[in-house]
């Protein structure tokens, strides 16, 4: 990786967002893990509840700390509290992301509160924690994307209750910056950070390109896979190549 990389967070863009939708995270992960370097971006643990809904879309954050009475006498301040501020900051193109410190049916959330995401347009929730009234969101047709640990009938109590928000935390063992990619498929979540998320995406489209023509080609002369994958740097540069040659 290049040490010289300007790594000042940035707003990506909607167009960006669109095209990580078309692209699996299996992909996205390579690309984050090997060309980046960053060895933690997929949330371990955390799995899909609105299944084939793709998901990309910038990080506001929430995080979560342990009950304690001074703690609550700070931040249970109604419509002001930490997790109201924080989906007040998603619409379209956001995802609220809660650290609830993996805590597994500890919920984050239940249909009344995630009533300000339906509100606000927001493209959903992922948190490391569990999702609460599940049904609801679906029999009311919230039109949130969920990715969690489980569901309960539980709220955050005894475990967590919202404490920050719109700072960095983790999530499931990933750090999640405000502003960053969350890209997820029905396999779970990879995080991309935002300042690197248009290198990236341009990185696994065209890795997706050459993956497609060699699966043409072993289809075509009727090989084994392994006498063109994985790809070889050589490939790709022809690839590369022949493509800007057609244009």
């Amino acid at each position: 990786m290049n040490q010289n990389l300007d790594m000042t967070p940035v707003e990506v863009s909607d167009e960006i967002l669109e095209r990580f939708k078309h692209v699996p995270i299996a992909t996205v992960w390579m690309a984050v893990n090997s060309i980046l370097g960053v060895p933690l971006s997929f949330m371990e643990g955390v799995r899909s509840f609105t299944p084939n809904k793709r998901l990309a879309a910038r990080a506001r954050t929430l995080r979560f700390l342990p009950p304690r009475i001074d703690k609550e006498k700070d931040v249970k301040r109604g419509e002001n509290s930490p997790e109201y501020l924080a989906m007040e900051r998603c619409g379209p193109g956001d995802v609220l992301v809660a650290d609830i410190m993996s805590k597994k049916y500890a919920a984050v959330a239940g249909d009344v509160k995630l009533l300000q995401l339906k509100m606000n347009n927001a493209d959903g929730l992922v948190t490391d924690g569990a999702i609460r009234d599940m049904g609801v969101l679906e029999e009311e047709d919230y039109d949130l994307i969920v990715y969690a640990q489980g569901r309960t009938p539980y709220g955050g109590r005894p475990w967590a209750e919202p404490s920050e928000e719109n700072i960095d935390i983790q999530c499931a063992g990933v750090l999640v910056k405000p502003g960053d990619v969350l890209v997820g498929d029905d396999d779970g979540v990879v995080v991309v950070p935002s300042w690197w998320a248009k290198t990236c995406i341009d990185w696994v489209e065209t890795h997706e390109e050459v993956e497609a023509e060699i699966k043409n080609k072993i289809l075509v002369e009727n090989v084994k896979p392994g006498k063109y994958y994985p790809p070889t740097p050589e490939f790709k540069k022809e690839y590369i190549k022949s493509k800007k040659k057609n244009h």
